[in-house]
């Protein structure tokens, strides 16, 4: 038999296994010279797009992961280290990105104050444009118009004094639990109580209610639906992303499941966000059908509500904006573990 019918009889025959492993195998080694060939790439890019610039003093940094390695696990004690060393403004590449960092009150004043429009806008991130609606929220919006117009709704509409003491009720009844959960601590065999985290638990209830009118967590001290893709959310919008910092190498969060995972906890949020907004309305419109005038405004998804059946903002409201906004406050919202 000839040696290449024995390998056929070998490989595709009797050795099954041995074949799925060799196309494993393959596949593999194909993944890792594709991404040093893009990484390869990548440093070629680098080298040749910051050779002329008048740039700030900067630290030596690594080929293609730059100055990453100089944060360490308190970025802002290894910021500070490096600022003493290399002056108030200094250029750190974090990765592709380069990355002005300043630590001098009048540089920072300077900035805010003659360059405020060049340094307004946040950086865009994997997990916000995600998350967050394609960033229409107003936290990480582009600076522009759009930007202003959704400022002014939150300063005006739903971070007012007015509104702020409408939530008063809700300061009140989240209070009363608080201190019932004390002293009912206080009557248990429990010898420690841990007043950090019921005063954390306190505070993110007021948030979701004055938001969405829902509880973060029950009474029972587990975590609502709303809490637990609340905690989901932060993690991933503190997730690192490859893309973020190589955006040339964004494919490389979509093959490690990154992006899925992004997505799969936007469809679980969004859907929440809409059986929220629906209960909303539906109450609204059987108040206002019962008795002939609206609807008291409890919370932030109440008002927005408002704003958009008015029509007198400068621009349409859409479904998305409004669960974009409520996205980013139910972002203020502590989660430890």
């Amino acid at each position: 038999m000839a040696i290449s019918q024995l390998w056929k009889k070998y490989l595709w025959e009797d050795q099954g296994f041995t074949t799925l492993l060799f196309l494993e195998y393959s596949f593999l080694l194909s993944f890792i010279l594709l991404l040093l060939t893009s990484l390869f790439l990548l440093f070629i890019h680098n080298k040749s797009s910051h050779g002329k610039l008048d740039l700030p003093p900067s630290p030596p940094r690594f080929p293609i992961i730059g100055n990453l390695h100089q944060l360490g696990k308190f970025p802002h004690r290894s910021l500070r280290a490096l600022s003493e060393k290399y002056g108030p403004l200094m250029l750190l590449n974090l990765g592709q990105v380069p990355t002005v960092i300043v630590s001098s009150p009048d540089l920072v004043a300077e900035i805010v104050n003659t360059h405020d429009v060049v340094f307004s806008s946040r950086p865009k991130s994997t997990a916000t444009e995600v998350l967050l609606y394609g960033n229409n929220d107003v936290a990480f919006a582009p600076y522009g118009e759009y930007w202003r117009q959704m400022r002014r709704i939150c300063v005006v509409e739903l971070l007012s004094l007015k509104r702020v003491q409408s939530f008063q009720f809700v300061r009140e009844e989240e209070t009363e639990g608080l201190l019932r959960r004390v002293h009912k601590a206080c009557l248990s065999d429990e010898t420690t109580v841990n007043l950090s985290q019921m005063l954390s638990d306190t505070l993110n209830n007021i948030i979701s209610k004055c938001i969405l009118g829902q509880s973060y967590k029950a009474e029972d001290g587990s975590l609502s639906k709303l809490g637990v893709l609340t905690r989901k959310t932060s993690e991933e919008l503190m997730a690192f992303g490859v893309g973020d910092f190589f955006p040339s190498l964004k494919w490389v969060d979509v093959v490690r499941g990154f992006v899925a995972r992004l997505r799969s906890t936007f469809r679980e949020f969004d859907a929440l966000n809409n059986r929220v907004i629906q209960e909303h309305k539906t109450m609204k419109k059987n108040i206002a059908s019962n008795s002939g005038i609206g609807s008291e405004e409890k919370d932030f998804v109440d008002v927005l509500l408002r704003l958009q059946e008015d029509g007198k903002l400068d621009f349409e409201l859409t479904q998305d904006q409004i669960k974009a906004v409520i996205q980013a406050g139910l972002s203020l919202i502590s989660n430890p573990k």
